[in-house]
Order: C-alpha cells, then structure tokens, then sequence
C-alpha cells in the first residue's frame, strides 16, 4: 500500500526557530516545538489531528511547548533517550531505533555535538521515488552547525560526516532560520566558491519575501557549507592559521567553529 503524500512544513516559532509540521492531511507529527501557539494555529487551519511530538534535544526552545500540546492533544511524544528532559514519560529513543510515522519508516541517529543526546531522525526514501527527510534539530544548519555547547569537536564533526553521507537528495530541515548569517561566514572562508555566491543570493531573494530558506539538501550542504567541507583545500587554508601544531581533522573543525564564534 503507497503511503499518502507527505507535507512537511516549516512553522516559525519564537524569534528565528522553525518547528516543521509533517502531515498527510489528516494525522500530524511535529518536531521540536518549542511554543504550542504556532502549531495549535496550524493545525486548526488545516483541519489536522496532532498524532505526535519528535524531540532531538532539551533545550528550551525546542521543547517549551511540549507540555501544552500532550495535554491538548493527549499525542505521542518521542525523545532521545540519552537527554536530560524536564519529563520523563514519552518514548525513548536511541541511535538505530525505527519509528513508523504517518505511513513511512524512520531512523534515529545519534549526533552529538551540540549537546551530548542529540538525536536527528531521517526517513526512509518512499517505494514512489520521493526523497528522505532529516530532521536534524541544532546539530546541522544551512551552511552551518550548532554550537558545541556539550561535545567536542571530534563528536560534532562525527555526527556531521554521517548526516553528509545520506543522499544527496535528503531533504535537509534544520531548526533556525540562520541561512543568510551563515552564508557571510561561509563565503569568508571560501570567498571563490561559485554555488555559495549563487545561493546567497537565492536566499536573499527568499528572505525578501518573507520565505523560509529551508528545507536545504544534503547535496547542496555539501557543496556550500564550511563545516561539511573541513577536509577541502581551500576550507583547510584559511583555517591554517588558526591551527596550532598538526591540521588534523577535528582540529581544522575545531578551528573553524571558534572563528564562526566570533565572526560578525
């Protein structure tokens, strides 16, 4: 039996937060919501019954609504099993566990980083030919990653390398709307690369009429985004300097998520 078409959208929540609502027309999941406003609106304007709730991490704008919506709802909520939630109810997850949400298969993945129990969750490409989906919370941004607020650079660099190996047509839907501010670090790192100057310039033109600039794609990540590309020349160059003794890989990582701390 074919699954429905999936819907997967970004709601904006907070200040620069997306909460992204998966629906078939009928039933919802949502992922990270970090306010119940967004998603309650939503739903209501889209006739759709909240059948759950996909957590990647603790932190609090990205679980602030959870306790508003399981009590209006009385829904599932699936969190990572290694984070320290402010609940312990729900389903916990961990690195290889399968769910079967709104008629597809999905994958837990475990990404530490930017904190220590991240999880992301990506589907499993459709029988119809329709592309996977991630859903990667802070660990990976549009030209970008999270902050290293637990791991090392070692794990982030980890978690990213297995989330660049998905298929390049994966569907990439990161948590914040960063993609512009990324962007300028990116290009002052690689200021000759022709696929960043052209999706900034995509994205400036989305930004201006007040569109998301996500989902990305794994593909176009690997192209444009420095912290998938620690290991090119290039990337390697002009973090250099900033490396003291041997370039290795977590350290040339390590290095580059120090300048974008403190790039303005």
């Amino acid at each position: 039996m074919v699954a429905p078409p999936l819907s997967v959208e970004p709601l904006p929540a907070l200040s620069d937060n997306y909460i992204w609502l998966l629906h078939d027309g009928r039933q919802a999941w949502v992922v990270d919501p970090g306010e119940a406003e967004p998603v309650q609106r939503a739903l209501h304007a889209r006739n759709l019954s909240l059948q759950g709730i996909l957590i990647t991490h603790r932190h609090g704008d990205h679980i602030g609504g959870v306790a508003a919506l399981r009590a209006a709802a009385g829904c599932r909520v699936v969190r990572p099993a290694r984070e320290p939630l402010p609940f312990d109810d729900g389903e916990p997850v961990d690195d290889g566990a399968t769910l079967t949400l709104l008629g597809r298969r999905w994958r837990v993945l475990a990404v530490p980083g930017h904190t220590l129990g991240h999880v992301a969750y990506v589907s499993e490409p459709a029988s119809d030919g329709e592309p996977a989906w991630l859903l990667c919370g802070d660990t990976l941004f549009s030209a970008g990653c999270g902050r290293l607020f637990e791991g090392t650079a070692a794990q982030m660099l980890a978690s990213l390398d297995r989330l660049a190996a998905l298929p390049d047509d994966t569907r990439v839907c990161c948590a914040h709307e960063y993609t512009l501010a990324n962007l300028r670090f990116a290009l002052s790192v690689e200021p000759a690369n022709a696929a960043l100057r052209a999706h900034q310039a995509r994205c400036e033109a989305w930004r201006a009429q007040g569109q998301p600039t996500l989902p990305s794609t794994i593909g176009l990540e690997r192209a444009i985004n420095p912290f998938l590309r620690t290991r090119e020349p290039a990337v390697r160059a002009a973090v250099q300097p900033h490396v003291a003794g041997a370039a290795h890989d977590a350290d040339v990582f390590a290095a580059l998520r120090r300048l974008k701390d403190s790039f303005r």
